[in-house]
C-alpha cells in the first residue's frame, strides 16, 4: 500500500453515485462474455494490489460488475443510461478495464482480435454515457484562455512519432535493412502515405492555431529552388507511386536565391498532396519559372477531375467537413481543408497570394508568385 494509492482511492470515493439498480436495462444480458470478464478481474487484482488494505473490494466489486455488464451490452448495440454509474470510481475503473484490454490483445495470442475491437468501441459507448457533459466540457476547454496552447500541445504529440514512422518506412521500402519483396514494399508505401498525410496535418493544424502567418523565417535566406522542390517531390513520390501517378517538375534557370525556404517547402508539399489526392490519372506537374528578374512563379497542375462549384465556395475555409468522391479519394488524406487554408495564409505572409484555375474533367492549376532575388544581387 502506498501514500499515492490510499489518496487515490479517498479521491475517487467522492461524490459517488451508487452504479444503476438491478432493474436497468443493462442488466438483461444473462451471460458476460468471457473477455470482459477477464480484463474486469485483471483490473479488480491490479487495484487490489495497489491499495492493499485500504481496498473496499465490494464497492470495487460492484462497479466492475456494473461496467462489465454494460460494456457487454453495448457491445450487442443496447444504449446503457446516460448518467447512470457516473462516479470518478466508475470512470477510472473503466479507463482501467480500456487499458487491460488493449495489453491483452497485445500480449495474449489467445484474444479475439475481433471480439477485443468490438468491446474498445463499446467502452466508448459507455464512456459517454456516465459522461453525459463530457462534449461540453470538451468544447469549454478548447475554447478556454489555453485551448490554442492545448491543440498545438497535441498536435506536436501526434507528429513526433509519425516523422519517425514515415523515415523508418522509407528506410525500409528501399531495402536499407534488408530485402523487402513487391507485397511488402507496397504495405511500405501505404505506411509512408498514411504517416505523411497525417504529420502534414498536425503541422497544419499548428500553423491554422498560430493564425498560419508566423514564418518561420523572420528573414530571406539563401535557398535553391531545384531542393525545395526536388525535396517535395521524393516526400510524395510513394504517394504517387501507389495511385499510378507521375510526378514532374521543371526548373528556373537561376536556382540560386533569397527567400523562406521552409515555408515555401511547406507550400508546395500541401499543394502536390492535394493535387495527388484529386487525381486517379494521368500525375502532376511541378513549374517554377522566373517572370522577372527577382521574380519566380510557382504552379502545380494536375491532371485531375476539377473543382465542383460547391467545393470552390468553401475552397479555403479550414475545418470544412468533405463529402462525396473527396471524402473518400484515401485514408492518407485529409478532407478537412486545412491544406489550402494555411497555404493562403502562409503566402499572403510572404506578400503573395494563391490562385487557381480548373476545369470539370482536365484538371486544376494552382499557381502563385514570390519575391525571390537571386543570390548575386545581395
Amino acid at each position: 500500500m502506498t501514500d499515492r494509492a490510499v489518496s487515490t482511492e479517498r479521491t475517487l470515493r467522492q461524490g459517488r453515485i451508487a452504479p444503476a439498480p438491478k432493474s436497468s436495462a443493462v442488466l438483461l444480458t444473462a451471460e458476460i462474455d468471457p473477455l470482459i470478464a477477464k480484463s474486469t478481474d485483471e483490473v479488480m487484482r491490479g487495484w487490489a494490489q495497489a491499495l492493499g488494505k485500504s481496498f473496499d473490494a465490494a464497492e470495487t466489486r460492484s462497479v466492475l460488475d456494473w461496467l462489465a455488464r454494460s460494456i457487454d451490452f453495448a457491445s450487442r448495440g443496447g444504449i446503457p443510461e446516460r448518467g447512470q454509474g457516473a462516479s470518478a470510481l466508475s470512470r477510472f475503473l473503466l479507463e482501467r478495464t480500456a487499458s487491460v484490454l488493449l495489453s491483452l490483445l497485445e500480449t495474449d495470442p489467445s484474444t479475439d482480435r475481433a471480439s477485443a475491437i468490438r468491446f474498445m468501441k463499446a467502452i466508448d459507448t459507455v464512456r459517454r454515457a456516465i459522461e453525459p457533459d463530457w462534449d461540453q466540457y470538451f468544447s469549454s476547454q478548447l475554447s478556454g484562455p489555453d485551448g490554442l496552447n492545448l491543440v498545438v500541445e497535441v498536435a506536436h504529440d501526434i507528429r513526433s512519432p509519425l516523422t519517425s514512422i514515415r523515415c523508418l518506412a522509407e528506410t525500409l521500402e528501399r531495402g536499407s535493412s534488408g530485402a523487402v519483396n513487391d507485397v511488402q514494399r507496397r504495405q511500405l508505401r501505404l505506411i509512408y502515405s498514411a504517416s505523411l498525410g497525417l504529420s502534414s496535418m498536425a503541422s497544419d493544424v499548428i500553423e491554422i492555431a498560430r493564425r498560419g502567418d508566423q514564418l518561420a523565417e523572420q528573414e530571406p535566406v539563401p535557398l535553391s529552388i531545384a531542393e525545395t522542390i526536388e525535396s517535395t517531390v521524393d516526400m510524395v513520390r510513394p504517394i504517387a507511386e501507389e495511385k499510378g501517378l507521375f510526378v514532374r517538375f521543371a526548373l528556373p534557370a537561376s536556382d540560386q536565391r533569397l527567400g523562406r525556404p521552409i515555408a515555401l517547402g511547406r507550400v508546395l508539399l500541401n499543394l502536390v498532396t492535394n493535387a495527388l489526392k484529386f487525381t486517379d490519372e494521368g500525375g502532376v506537374e511541378i513549374i517554377a519559372r522566373a517572370t522577372g528578374i527577382t521574380t519566380v512563379e510557382f504552379s502545380v497542375k494536375d491532371t485531375g477531375r476539377g473543382i465542383s462549384d460547391e467545393a470552390l465556395a468553401s475552397l479555403y475555409q479550414p475545418f470544412r467537413r468533405a463529402s462525396g468522391r473527396s471524402a473518400r479519394s484515401g485514408f492518407f488524406f485529409s478532407g478537412t481543408g486545412l491544406g489550402l487554408a494555411m497555404c493562403r495564409k502562409m503566402l499572403e505572409a510572404m506578400g503573395s497570394e494563391l490562385h487557381y484555375e480548373t476545369t470539370a474533367g482536365e484538371g486544376t492549376r494552382f499557381y502563385f508568385e514570390l519575391e525571390l532575388p537571386p543570390v548575386a544581387m545581395m
